[in-house]
């Protein structure tokens, strides 16, 4: 099959099948004589397992690991365990992250007034943040704790 039905049945676009192609996550595929791609069932379950793992988060170098241990069949599910937990402790630190840019903007929001008057504390938040230097005291994403 070409890449258009390949990405259909896989879920994927054309693009994001040559650039997994491109990254080394789905191997060479054989060209017609007029230099066309063809892929077979074996590839557009390779391009499922990886659309799968990207819904779920996982990086490129994850998915790489995980394709590797996948097509293994002498894999230690051990070594698949410790790619997905080392995942969810990321997926934890970036909630808490995101957990604490809601907690400071809802904070914002609810000093704010939301009137005809020209003061707000939204706007006057992103620019005390914008004007101070960078410190300890202050998250990934530039919120200050309070």
């Amino acid at each position: 099959m070409n890449i258009g039905e390949a990405a259909r049945l896989s879920g994927v676009s054309a693009k994001m099948v040559r650039h997994y192609e491109a990254l080394g996550l789905l191997p060479r595929v054989v060209r017609s004589a007029s230099g066309y791609r063809q892929y077979g069932q074996a590839e557009v379950h390779t391009l499922r397992f990886i659309r799968r793992a990207r819904e779920l988060g996982f990086s490129m170098a994850e998915i790489a690991d995980l394709l590797r241990l996948w097509q293994n069949r002498e894999r230690a599910s051990a070594d698949v365990k410790r790619i997905a937990k080392a995942h969810i402790a990321d997926l934890d630190r970036r909630i808490a992250e995101m957990s604490g840019m809601r907690r400071t903007l809802e904070n914002l929001v609810h000093c704010c007034h939301g009137d005809a008057r020209p003061q707000c504390p939204i706007l006057d938040g992103l620019a005390d943040a914008a004007a101070a230097p960078a410190t300890a005291a202050t998250t990934a994403h530039g919120n200050v704790p309070r």
